[in-house]
């Protein structure tokens, strides 16, 4: 099993800045890919952003230039820093692991973008 612990999520006002992080433990494989997803009330889960062990990445559409995703393999942690937030990223964000074997998700933290 892999155990995802999330952290970093909080009320922000727009235009403010949060940055998320994501310690990961336990059967990592060597080759994987961990990310980003967020889930706002009565809507779809999304995918925000991934990041491969290699450091590869790929954003929604909806945040690109304004979130940036990046890793620590040494530390098995996977960070997001987000700026310039929009009362739309209002969700809450979930941390995934991936490989070719299995997948696994964290608790997930809560963001609140508002004045």
């Amino acid at each position: 099993q892999v155990q995802l612990v999330e952290s970093g999520g909080g009320l922000v006002q727009p235009g403010g800045s949060l940055r998320l992080s994501c310690a990961a433990s336990g059967s990592m494989f060597r080759f994987n890919t961990m990310g980003w997803y967020r889930q706002a009330p009565g809507k779809e889960r999304e995918l925000v952003a991934r990041i491969t062990s290699a450091g590869g990445t790929n954003y929604a559409d909806s945040v690109k230039g304004r979130f940036t995703i990046s890793r620590d393999n040494a530390k098995n942690t996977v960070f997001l820093q987000m700026n310039s937030l929009k009362p739309e990223d209002t969700a809450v964000y979930l941390c995934n692991y991936g490989d070719y074997a299995k997948m696994y998700w964290g608790q997930g933290t809560q963001v609140t973008v508002s004045s």
